[in-house]
């Protein structure tokens, strides 16, 4: 069966892609392997560093000096020697290579820009005849960018212009119905763009290389070939991009080359090479402190790249040094926008680290000491913690967050602005009962909330949020685009304390922030010591550790039904949810939640809702098969599920009550985003909890369960589990030897380049 992949629901990847996935090749190159301190690799081909102007200037100097003056030749060669003389000062204080996409700044840019300005004429040579700076000193706070805006959809296309590319597609063969989505993705010329390269119809979101292959073939006839530079640059975007699907933020050059042999791309370094030369894709060379399986191997076409940057900028690292040389690195492939995410999340958490002094943190230390003495345990640590340093990192389960919320309200006594972020709407309710009534308006939001501005403090004049102090739950929740735009939006001198279960399923998009961050060791970490109560939580404790432990339930708290086929499970799931449960346990139905690992086989989410809909709110489905009253699950974003109530349906749409709040979908939108509610997946129960949980395990989707599935499963009943077990022996084996799916990233590199270890 399929099953659910990391990506939003409503927004499944290709159940059969052959994009490397994550555990391939995970021992000899694993998320978990980390560059040195300083620096993480040499530049990408489109990432020249710093000494490569200082050459080019130096010949250009050098010619237009036979031409003018002597003096002023004179005084351009004493500039150009100034100039080298900083950027080796520079490089001479990293012990590693420059990190990959290094550009110039602060005073080497200024000096560089001089440079260019005399030779131009614009101005004149006496600009070098200031007495050199004095020495800087280290940077405590970072300069922090502007704040990143969420990202907006893609504007409505045309009507012309979705019928000029509804004209191509059909000359090619393929559906019509993509003539909308291509117009938005490929933007203005979209027909042209397609004319002049039939597979940029790979972009458009599930549309596979062989059907671009035979759209290409319709349009190019005898021209069209395997051997296409444009094949082979379409379909390396297409396998990063179902890489980033399965979490990846970028993917190694040798698992990519492999994957694209086996998309019959003739030459497929040639192919990464022609997509790096293009744009589409950047390419990263992180050091690495002991090879893991042996040094790293590059494509030639990346390794020729990275020679011939070497040459344009005048320096010869890795070639004189022999050292250097023999240092292994590994080589990694990336889209631009995942790369830039994750560069500015590291940025932007550096700044934090850094943004606070000493003389800051001991005062705070002092001022904050009173509220660490009034709690007790992990809460004080934290409390201690937080006042200390910008970031902090807190992990604990569904009663440790009572943790988080002390300090919130211990920060908001001492006067700070506060602020505490959930995943959900739901996640934001249960935050908010640990404050009380009595807190101030918009101090528990959710993470699109703050973002957006629709929720909490607002921001200042800067852009930056308003607060001193962000705490945000389920912090595993966070992708690197979303965590990115976080940290960018807080000021300097604020604190970000992330918190979170690090044994639930990682996010939606791509990256593994809050896990990268605890395996980095760049700030403090502080470990709740609250357990979950009751016979659910000793249970989904015992998971965590990887021991599935039969637990005394007294009440009636955790149930097991063994049931032999998918039919017996569907038919005892609904008994569960109609009768046994709001009997037994006095659950109602509709606060009951059935979890099941995909949404196809024979006892997935369509199958279950089909029946459970049948049971609990017969009807016509008169509008895209929904009638009122019935539960669903509105997907408004990729990684987001909202779980709602159909309210009415009219000319506006599917009018839907989403935790209070009215939603309205548009009718073209409904298919898309909204689907039946009373069984969901575990990817899409993350962060939400129930009453009472009914947890299915056909047989025929043993493959999709691991530890962090179950975990999640079936943590997500606060009074209740009952559990329909079809899996046999697979479930105590899952729980017990299937640990989560590596993804490759890039941030633990990153920040250890910026950010020391702490101790």
């Amino acid at each position: 069966m399929s099953t659910e992949p990391a990506a939003a629901e409503g927004h499944p990847g290709p159940a059969d892609t052959d994009a490397p996935r994550a555990g391939q090749g995970a021992e000899a190159t694993g998320p978990e392997e980390t560059g040195p301190e300083e620096g993480a690799g040499t530049p990408g081909p489109d990432e020249p560093d710093e000494g490569s102007g200082a050459a080019a200037d130096q010949d250009g100097a050098t010619a237009e000096g036979k031409d003018e003056g002597a003096s002023e030749a004179a005084a351009e060669i004493a500039a150009q020697r100034e100039l080298q003389e900083r950027i080796a000062q520079r490089k001479a204080a990293k012990e590693g290579p420059i990190a990959a996409g290094g550009k110039l700044s602060g005073t080497a840019a200024d000096l560089l820009a001089a440079v260019r300005a005399v030779e131009s004429g614009e101005r004149p040579a006496a600009v070098f005849s200031e007495p050199d700076p004095a020495p800087r000193k280290i940077v405590a706070e970072p300069v922090r960018r502007a704040p990143a805006a969420a990202p907006a959809g893609p504007a409505e296309p045309a009507v012309a212009a979705v019928d000029a590319v509804r004209a191509v597609l059909t000359e090619g063969g393929a559906p019509v119905s993509l003539a909308a989505p291509a117009a938005a993705t490929l933007g203005e010329g979209a027909d042209s763009v397609l004319r002049d390269d039939p597979w940029q119809l790979l972009r458009i979101p599930g549309v596979r290389p062989e059907q671009a292959d035979g759209f290409a073939r319709a349009l190019l006839g005898a021209e069209c070939g395997p051997d296409d530079e444009r094949r082979g640059r379409a379909v390396t975007v297409w396998l990063l991009e179902q890489a980033a699907v399965a979490g990846h933020t970028a993917l190694d050059a040798p698992l990519l080359a492999q994957a694209l042999g086996k998309r019959a791309v003739p030459d497929p370094d040639e192919a990464v090479q022609s997509a790096i030369a293009e744009g589409d894709a950047l390419v990263f060379q992180d050091a690495l402190e002991e090879p893991p399986g042996g040094p790293a191997s590059a494509p030639e076409s990346a390794r020729k790249t990275a020679a011939e940057d070497g040459a344009e900028d005048g320096s010869d690292d890795g070639h004189e040094d022999g050292e250097e040389a023999e240092r292994p690195v590994r080589v990694l492939v990336g889209l631009e926008r995942y790369a830039l995410a994750e560069e500015s999340l590291a940025d932007g958490l550096a700044r934090l680290v850094n943004s606070l002094s000493k003389e800051d943190s001991s005062q705070a230390l002092a001022d904050w000491e009173p509220a660490a003495a009034a709690a007790s345990g992990s809460t004080a640590e934290l409390i201690r913690a937080s006042a200390g340093h910008g970031l902090v990192l807190h992990t604990g389960a569904e009663a440790a967050r009572a943790e988080p919320a002390a300090l919130v309200q211990a920060a908001a006594r001492l006067g700070l602005r506060v602020c505490a972020a959930a995943h959900t709407v739901d996640g934001r309710r249960r935050l908010a009962e640990h404050f009380g009534p009595g807190a101030p308006e918009g101090t528990a939001v959710t993470v699109s909330g703050l973002l957006s501005g629709a929720e909490g403090p607002g921001r200042d004049r800067d852009g930056a949020l308003a607060v001193d102090l962000l705490v945000v739950l389920d912090a595993p929740q966070l992708d690197v685009e979303t965590a990115a735009m976080l940290a960018e939006s807080l000021p300097d001198g604020a604190r970000l304390v992330l918190s979170g279960d690090p044994s639930v399923l990682w996010s939606a998009g791509p990256g593994r922030v809050f896990a990268d961050l605890l395996a980095a060791r760049v700030c403090p970490q502080i470990a709740s010591r609250t357990p979950d109560p009751g016979p659910v939580g000793e249970l989904v404790s015992g998971i965590g550790v990887g021991e599935l432990n039969q637990v005394e339930a007294p009440g009636k708290e955790v149930v097991i039904v063994p049931v032999r086929d998918a039919a017996e499970a569907i038919h005892r799931a609904v008994q569960l949810v109609a009768d046994s449960v709001p009997r037994a346990i006095g659950v109602p139905s509709e606060q009951t939640q059935v979890i099941t690992p995909g949404h196809g086989g024979a006892a997935g989410t369509r199958a279950l809702n089909a029946a459970l809909k049948e049971r609990l709110n017969p009807g016509p489905g008169r509008f895209g098969g929904f009638d009122p009253d019935d539960r669903v699950a509105y997907a408004p974003a990729p990684g987001r599920t909202v779980p709602g109530r159909v309210v009415r349906a009219d000319a506006q749409g599917l009018h839907l009550d989403c935790a209070g709040t009215p939603v309205v979908v548009p009718q073209d939108a409904v298919e898309r985003t909204v689907r039946h509610g009373w069984a969901l997946t575990a990817h899409q129960a993350v962060g939400l909890r129930w009453p009472a949980a009914v947890v299915v395990l056909p047989g025929d989707a043993t493959q999709a369960l691991s530890r962090p599935w179950v975990y999640t499963a079936f943590g997500r009943g606060e009074r209740h589990l009952s559990v329909v077990h079809g899996a046999d022996a697979a479930l105590p084996i899952a729980v017990a030897e299937v640990p989560a799916k590596p993804r490759t990233t890039r941030l633990q590199t990153l920040l250890r380049a910026q950010v020391p270890t702490a101790q």
